[in-house]
């Protein structure tokens, strides 16, 4: 057991083992004994060149990074219990939450679908919104800053953070934050503001996107070029939160989505088009697109193409899709409540894994099913993917829809009219 594991905090919280390591100091689970509940600490670590004037600095800029979250009461914003200073360093104390980063989820799953992202993206304006209206700008928004429990989308680490009531702390010619998801503005000299955290959002639901941040390049200085430079890329992968996602990294701040029209487009793009035209339109409109996906790794990430098919029924009478359907419970034994159900889902081998969310965002199901195990949704509207379309029976109102090919994914929106 190292020097560290053996400490014990303001006679309270007990260090029980390293969970990582990054560019500004070790975070550690603990053990909190005065109220018997897990912790997790995060071990600021000092640079040795350091002054006495700059320790007193970073002594400050630590209280300030626990001040910051501590001032935010919600749901989407890690909680901080407290701070110690011990053997000369700082030491802050959080709430554990014992789940993957979207940093995380990226490089174990790739890029994540359209559905997802758009809840995630919802919750971080929550956060940011929160943060803002108290005067507090992160400006480290990154994937590895996001934390993904069940349902739950956390913003973590506002160790850049800072109030517009507060002096700066940042050194003249330091760059600070994430070169690959900093904004412009900011990383050509200009103060952060709250739009340049949107600027850094954007840059996070790419990567959740397309596997990869939009100008990121092998080294620091080609990052920082590319982002003075080059056009920001379209996501090939975004779908219908395109729009959302390009107005955010527009490199101009005054032409960036502000806050609300953010949130607006984003409803907008989740909830999906509306019409009252047609007197005969069916009670339930279903859209299925079949995306084919191929993946290319390359040095500086993951990418992707898609060709992507869509069959949209708009009128009475049945769809090809519809017309190849069998009945509920056709052909094969069929999970019960197959009539009353908007969607159902069972696995027929182990590759069957789904990903169900409602217009909001609220996700419903994101999970692999074990074979024969099935899912059933009543909702009347609800976004679906298949991503192994060989691997599950899927029936959309009570019909049968046919297998598809192996890897094959499917995407299915059921909006009620």
């Amino acid at each position: 057991m190292s020097q560290s594991e053996r400490l014990v905090l303001a006679t309270r919280y007990r260090l029980i083992s390293e969970i990582g390591q990054g560019a500004n100091g070790t975070v550690w689970r603990g053990h909190d004994e005065l109220l018997d509940r897990a912790v997790a600490i995060k071990e600021l670590r000092l640079p040795e060149d350091l002054t006495e004037d700059d320790r007193v600095v970073f002594y400050r800029r630590t209280l300030r990074e626990a001040r910051a979250p501590a001032q935010l009461r919600t749901h989407s914003i890690v909680e901080v219990y407290d701070v110690v200073i011990e053997q000369g360093r700082p030491w802050i104390v959080m709430e554990m939450i014992e789940a993957p980063s979207l940093e995380q989820l990226i490089e174990r799953s790739g890029p994540l679908p359209p559905e997802r992202v758009a809840h995630i993206g919802r919750a971080l304006l929550e956060a940011l919104s929160t943060a803002h209206k108290a005067g507090i700008v992160h400006r480290d928004l990154k994937p590895s800053n996001v934390i993904l429990d069940g349902d739950r989308v956390v913003l973590t680490d506002f160790g850049l953070a800072f109030s517009t009531g507060s002096a700066s702390l940042t050194k003249t010619g330091h760059f600070m934050g994430s070169p690959a998801y900093v904004a412009p503005e900011v990383a050509a000299g200009e103060k952060a503001t709250p739009r340049s955290d949107l600027w850094s959002l954007g840059a996070t639901l790419f990567a959740a996107l397309e596997g990869h941040p939009p100008f990121e390049r092998e080294n620091v200085m080609a990052t920082l070029s590319a982002l003075a430079n080059e056009s920001t890329p379209s996501p090939q992968n975004a779908g219908v939160l395109g729009p959302v996602i390009v107005g955010l990294l527009e490199k101009n701040p005054t032409r960036r989505l502000s806050h609300a029209r953010a949130v607006d487009r984003l409803e907008r793009a989740v909830a999906g088009p509306r019409s009252g035209r047609h007197a005969h339109t069916p009670r339930y409109r279903l859209m299925v697109v079949i995306g084919l996906i191929g993946a290319t790794v390359a040095s500086c990430g993951i990418g992707a193409t898609a060709l992507i098919v869509g069959m949209m029924r708009e009128s009475p009478g049945p769809s090809p899709s519809e017309s190849s359907s069998s009945p509920a419970g056709g052909g094969e034994d069929a999970p019960p409540g197959i009539e009353s159900s908007t969607l159902v889902v069972r696995a027929r081998n182990t590759g069957c894994r789904i990903f169900v969310s409602v217009p909001g965002g609220a996700v419903l199901s994101d999970e692999t099913l074990r074979v024969s195990e099935a899912r059933q949704y009543g909702q009347p509207r609800l976004n679906a993917v298949i991503y192994d379309a060989s691997a599950c029976d899927v029936w959309v109102n009570g019909l049968r829809k046919p297998l598809g090919s192996p890897g094959e994914r499917r995407n299915y929106t059921l909006n009620k009219e």
